[in-house]
C-alpha cells in the first residue's frame, strides 16, 4: 500500500471522534472538531457570490442538446429576485407554497431560488409521479398536503397530469406548451418582474428557522411524508461538508451533475455544494441507463468536474466506458480530487477500475469517499474521508452532528443510529403524530438504520452500514435474517442482470429471493432486441444459465442458513411506483414488495410446478 499514491485533496473533519459510553447502554459519538460559522440564510449565498464573483457561472445547462447556456451569479440574482415579486405579488405563502412538477433546468433552479429569496416554499416533485404514473396518487397527496398556490412544469408533457390534479384557482406556469381549458401563464412573464419594496420587506423576515422547501420521501407502504428543510438545516449542513472536504473552500467546485432535485442528494447536497462554494454546476440531462449514459458520457469528455457524483449504477456505467475512452479518461481525471456515490453498495470490481484508469491517466488514485445522510438531515450526518474507505463503510460524524448508537431489542442485536444536530429536520408537515413517532426522548432522530464498527477495536476506524433495522426477520428455527448485507451480496453477484432482490422467508425453513432483472442487459446477454417480452426473455437459455450460476453461487458460497438462498423466482413484472414497489430514482422497497406480491411468495416456496420463473441451486 505504501507505493499507492492518492491525489491530494485536503480533507477532515470527520477523521477523529470523541465515544461515550453511557449507562443506558446507548453510545455518543461526536466529532473532535467543532462547528463553525455558517450564514443563516441559504440566500445570503447567492447575494455574497454575486458581488465577489458576478460573472462567474453559477449554472448551465445545453439548449436544446446542443451548445452551453450559462447563468452567472449576477444573473441568477437579478433573475432569481423578479422572480420573487412575482411571488409575492401572487400572494404565496408558507400555506400556499409553489410546487414544481418538471425535471433539473434552468427555469426550475430560477424559480426555487426566487421563491427562496421570497421566502415562500417550493415542492419538488418526482417528474415520475406526474409522467410515469397511471393514478396520479402520490401527485395528488403531495398536492394535497401542501396546498400549492402556483404549479410550474416545463412543457405540455405534464399537462394531462395537471388537468387531473391541480385545483382550478391555482396558477399554472409553464416555460412551454398549454393545458387544456385552463390559463397558463409564461415563465418569461415571472421574468420580467420588476422587484420593489414589497420584495424587500418580504425578504427581510426570512430567517434561519424559515422554510425553504418540503422534500417528500419517497413513501413505502404509506403516502410520502413531506420533509420540512429550513435555511438552517441546509446552511449548517453545507458548512459541515466544507469542513470535512476541505478542498471545496480552495477551488471554486465544478460540477457535472444529473441527479434529480426532488431528492436531497441533488437537490439540496449538490445544487447546495454548489451555491455554498461559489462553484459551476453543469446539468447534465443524461441518466445512468444504457440510453441515457451516452449524455453523461458527452458532457464529462467536455467539462472536468473537481468532484463527481453518481449512482453506483452509474459510476459502473462510466468506468466501462473509460476502458475504450482516453478522451473521456484525460477530462474526468484531470481536476477530480473524489468520487461519491450514494443509493447502493458499489461493487470493489468497479472501484478497482476507477482506481486503475486513474493510474493509467494521471499516475495517480482519486479517492472515493461515502457517508450516510437522508432526506430528514439535509442530507449528510457522516462521512469516510480517507483512502482506505471500502464498499459500506459510513464513517464517523461530520462536525456539529450528534451520534447515539442504541441497541435494538426487537431485532437479532443490531445497532440504530440515530441524529441530533442543526441539519435535522423539526418535523413533517403537516404530519403531527409522524413527526413525534420520528424522535426519541431526547430529541435524536430515528433512523431505522442500523450500523456496527468496522473494528470495534479501534473505533475511529468508523462505522459500517448494517442494512435496516425492520427489514430483518426471523426463519422458523428462530436465525434472524440480516436482511440488507444479503440484499448487496445478491446484486453484486447477480450484476450486470440483478436490478435488485428482496429478501423472502419470515417464519419458514429457509431463505429465498424475489429477483428485479435488469430487461436491456438480459437481452444484451441473450442478443436479442427490445422488441422481445420480458418473459420470453428471462426463458432464454442463456438468460436461464446466468440466474441459474447465479443460484448456485450463492449457495456455495453460503455461510449458514441465514445467508443461505434456497430458491430465486425472477420477477417478469417490474415494480410499480403507485404500489410503492419503486421509487421515482430506481430503489426497491421490500415491505412493499412482499406485501404486494404475497402470492407470489406462497408460490416460490410451492415448487417448481408452482413457479415457472423458479430458480433452484444445484446443491452439490
Amino acid at each position: 500500500m505504501s507505493d499507492i499514491r492518492y491525489r491530494d485533496a485536503h480533507v477532515g473533519g470527520c477523521v477523529e471522534a470523541t465515544i461515550e459510553a453511557r449507562a443506558d447502554g446507548s453510545t455518543l459519538v461526536r466529532s473532535t472538531e467543532g462547528l463553525r460559522w455558517f450564514p443563516e440564510r441559504l440566500s445570503d449565498c447567492l447575494e455574497q457570490w454575486a458581488q465577489d464573483a458576478p460573472d462567474r457561472s453559477f449554472v448551465a445547462r445545453r439548449h436544446q442538446g446542443g451548445d452551453w447556456v450559462h447563468i452567472s451569479y449576477a444573473q441568477m440574482l437579478q433573475r432569481a429576485r423578479a422572480v420573487g415579486q412575482a411571488l409575492v405579488d401572487l400572494k404565496l405563502s408558507t400555506d400556499r407554497p409553489v410546487a414544481i412538477l418538471s425535471g433539473n433546468d434552468l427555469e426550475h433552479l430560477t424559480l426555487a431560488l426566487g421563491a427562496m429569496w421570497a421566502g415562500v416554499p417550493y415542492v419538488p416533485v418526482s417528474t415520475a409521479y406526474a409522467l410515469v404514473s397511471q393514478d396520479y396518487g402520490k401527485l395528488r397527496h403531495i398536492l394535497g398536503v401542501t396546498t400549492p398556490g402556483l404549479v410550474f412544469a416545463s412543457d405540455a408533457a405534464y399537462a394531462k397530469a395537471i388537468a387531473a390534479t391541480v385545483p382550478a384557482d391555482v396558477t399554472v406556469v409553464m416555460t412551454t406548451g398549454t393545458v387544456e381549458g385552463r390559463e397558463v401563464r409564461s415563465f418569461d412573464s415571472l421574468l420580467q418582474t420588476t422587484p420593489g419594496p414589497t420584495l424587500d420587506a418580504a425578504h427581510a423576515q426570512v430567517t434561519a428557522d424559515s422554510i425553504v422547501k418540503f422534500l417528500f420521501t419517497s413513501g413505502s407502504t404509506k403516502q410520502p411524508k413531506g420533509v420540512i428543510t429550513t435555511h438552517r438545516m441546509m446552511c449548517s449542513n453545507q458548512q459541515m461538508l466544507r469542513q470535512c472536504l476541505g478542498f471545496f473552500a480552495e477551488e471554486p467546485p465544478v460540477l457535472v451533475d444529473w441527479l434529480p432535485w426532488n431528492h436531497v442528494f441533488g437537490g439540496s447536497h449538490n445544487v447546495g455544494i454548489t451555491l455554498y462554494n461559489g462553484g459551476t454546476l453543469y446539468i447534465d440531462d443524461g441518466k445512468p441507463t444504457p440510453g441515457g449514459i451516452r449524455e453523461t458520457l458527452r458532457n464529462l469528455r467536455e467539462i472536468s468536474p473537481t468532484i463527481y457524483f453518481n449512482v453506483p449504477k452509474g459510476l459502473e456505467e462510466i468506468a466501462t466506458a473509460m476502458d475504450s475512452d482516453e478522451q473521456l479518461r484525460r477530462t474526468l481525471f484531470k481536476r477530480c480530487k473524489a468520487f461519491m456515490f450514494a443509493g447502493a453498495a458499489l461493487s470493489q470490481a468497479v472501484w478497482d477500475k476507477l482506481h486503475a484508469h486513474a493510474e493509467a491517466t494521471v499516475g495517480e488514485r482519486v479517492r472515493v469517499i461515502t457517508g450516510l445522510g437522508m432526506t430528514e438531515t439535509a442530507p449528510s450526518c457522516t462521512f469516510a474521508v480517507g483512502i482506505d474507505v471500502a464498499s459500506g463503510h459510513i464513517g464517523l460524524p461530520v462536525p456539529g452532528v450528534e451520534i447515539k448508537l442504541v441497541k435494538d431489542a426487537t431485532t437479532s442485536g443490531k445497532t440504530e443510529i440515530r441524529f441530533r444536530g442543526p441539519n435535522v429536520m423539526p418535523g413533517y408537515w403537516r404530519a403531527p403524530e409522524q413527526s413525534r413517532e420520528a424522535f426519541d426522548d431526547e430529541g435524536f432522530y430515528r433512523t431505522g438504520d442500523a450500523v456496527r464498527w468496522i473494528d470495534p477495536a479501534h473505533p475511529q476506524r468508523g462505522l459500517f452500514f448494517d442494512g435496516r433495522t425492520a427489514e430483518d426477520f426471523k426463519l422458523s428455527s428462530g436465525t434472524f435474517v440480516s436482511v440488507g448485507p444479503l440484499r448487496a451480496k445478491i446484486v453484486l453477484a447477480g450484476d450486470p442482470c440483478v436490478q435488485d432482490a428482496v429478501i423472502t422467508g419470515l417464519n419458514r425453513d429457509e431463505v429465498g429471493a424475489l429477483i428485479f432483472p435488469r430487461p436491456d442487459e438480459c437481452r444484451r446477454l441473450a442478443g436479442v432486441d427490445a422488441s422481445m417480452p420480458l418473459p420470453e426473455v428471462l426463458h432464454l437459455p442463456s438468460v436461464r444459465a446466468f440466474f441459474q450460476a447465479l443460484a448456485d453461487r450463492l449457495w456455495r458460497e453460503a455461510t449458514g442458513s441465514a445467508s443461505r438462498v434456497a430458491r430465486l423466482h425472477v420477477l417478469a413484472e417490474p415494480p410499480s411506483i403507485d404500489k410503492g414497489e419503486v421509487t421515482d430514482k430506481g430503489s426497491i422497497n421490500q415491505r412493499a414488495v412482499l406485501a404486494h406480491r404475497d402470492a407470489l411468495v406462497e408460490a416460490l416456496y410451492e415448487g417448481r410446478e408452482a413457479d415457472p420463473f423458479l430458480i433452484l441451486p444445484n446443491k452439490h
